[in-house]
């Protein structure tokens, strides 16, 4: 657009100047000469006084334009505008710009919603975050949760000796995760490649090659159903750690999120789906066994688990087989109870394809999930390190599922020796819905996948 600015140099944050305004005597103006920049929300004309409301990503500030300073104030609801001039205090003690120099920076083509009440409509705010993050200061906030928390998450574990990698998002075999894929080809291949439904088996690839503690935060695609806590594109942290076990995995789970929460949030506190909850630990634990024979849903027998939870009004129909039914029971009666952070441990080798298998009794491994709120943050195993063993199971899941399963690729680098290791998944739109206090995952991401408008 010819004629405006190009750049506004040398601006600082509008938090600064409230800050340096905040001590000021009502009707005081400072000595310095500040510049801000940002988006004109409010304005409010009052003779030869214009106040203007500008904001920018640190907050809002109040813009004190007299005419024989600034001259006319050309400027309308939207616009983006640079202003100069110096920390002052209203006669109502308000901390404010008193401007010298108003410029025009960016001018607004289409008028803004509501900006008194926001974005209400919630279909627009999804299809257009702009204008949702424009005049919602809560959407903002939970913006700024969600990217404060990655970068409390790596800092966490960069801390702890963890490195930091990339594996391949177009894989030939999918992997890590009873899902559906999206399928995608190469030309150049000519092949058929699949987005990743998880990072697992390249991770422990990089365990083998000798790199010990190595995590990814990373995108993950499944071609599944939608939901409030579900999305077909979606954040997982994936680490795994030499020499280490799934007990040694859940005391580190145990400090990670409540020092996250702690960094982002300044308190371990939050409110979630309507609970208080307190993040901090230890954190309950629970043998899944033991909570699902309190639910008298403890049954080996597939067709007689099926009837108990018929009887108890779960349609069963969709369930294949037996681990189905035992998912289905989780799901129904003992995850919702789980409100407090709690450790759920120990699951039916028929559940858990790659968890390595318990000393006490092979039919159970060393996996457990972590829930909050009632909801599942995330999946941790006691990693199988044998390779005669991972085949075994690979061809366990194609029994259990059905179709081409397994990688013997993967195998084929565990019979190089991994060490003993632990290995966890934490959904990354989850804990930012508890962090954020988000009943919905569509909230904690930016541009969340929907329905094509009819």
């Amino acid at each position: 657009m010819g004629g405006l600015p190009k750049r506004f140099p040398d601006r600082v944050e509008i938090v600064a100047v409230r800050a340096e305004a905040e001590p000021l005597e009502a009707g005081q103006e400072g000595d310095q000469t500040r510049r801000l920049a940002g988006r004109v929300m409010a304005r409010r004309d009052m003779g030869k006084l214009v106040f203007l409301d500008l904001v920018d990503r640190s907050g809002r500030i109040q813009l004190l334009c007299a005419s024989e300073r600034t001259g006319p104030v050309d400027v309308d609801l939207g616009d983006i505008v640079g202003a100069t001039g110096r920390p002052s205090k209203t006669r109502r003690g308000e901390p404010s710009l008193a401007v010298d120099e108003l410029e025009l920076l960016a001018k607004i083509k289409r008028p803004l919603p509501d900006t008194f009440h926001g974005l209400k409509d919630v279909e627009a705010r999804y299809r257009q975050r702009y204008l949702d993050l424009l005049v919602n200061e809560e959407s903002r906030r939970d913006a700024e949760i969600r990217s404060r928390a990655v970068t409390a998450i790596r800092r966490w574990l960069d801390d702890r000796g963890f490195l930091e990698v990339e594996t391949p998002i177009l894989q030939p075999r999918y992997g890590g995760a009873f899902a559906d894929p999206f399928v995608t080809r190469s030309n150049e291949l000519d092949t058929d490649l699949y987005l990743r439904i998880a990072t697992e088996l390249y991770l422990k690839r990089l365990i083998v090659g000798g790199l010990e503690r190595v995590y990814e935060l990373a995108k993950d695609f499944r071609n599944e159903s939608v939901s409030y806590k579900n999305s077909p594109e979606f954040t997982m942290l994936e680490w795994y750690e030499a020499y280490a076990d799934y007990a040694d995995t859940m005391e580190r789970i145990e400090q990670l999120v409540p020092a996250v929460a702690e960094e982002v949030l300044g308190t371990t506190r939050v409110t979630y789906r309507g609970h208080e909850v307190d993040l901090s630990g230890p954190w309950k634990r629970v043998k899944l066994v033991e909570a699902l024979e309190d639910e008298g849903l403890w049954i080996r027998d597939e067709e007689e688990l099926r009837a108990r939870l018929n009887e108890r009004d779960v349609d069963t129909a969709a369930d294949r087989d037996w681990a189905q039914l035992v998912d289905h029971a989780l799901g129904s009666f003992i995850e919702p109870k789980l409100v407090e952070p709690t450790i759920l441990h120990d699951y039916p080798v028929e559940l858990s394809p790659f968890a390595r298998a318990t000393e006490e009794d092979p039919s159970i491994v060393e996996r457990f999930e972590y829930f909050v709120g009632g909801t599942e943050l995330g999946n941790a195993f006691t990693e199988i390190n044998d390779s005669d063993e991972q085949a075994e199971r690979f061809e366990m899941q194609t029994g259990l599922v059905g179709g081409e399963q397994g990688d013997p690729d993967y195998v084929e680098a565990l019979s190089y020796g991994m060490p003993p290791t632990g290995g966890l998944g934490l959904g990354i739109d989850r804990l930012a819905m508890v962090l954020a206090g988000k009943d919905t995952i569509r909230d904690v991401i930016l541009f969340p996948a929907l329905r094509r408008r009819s």
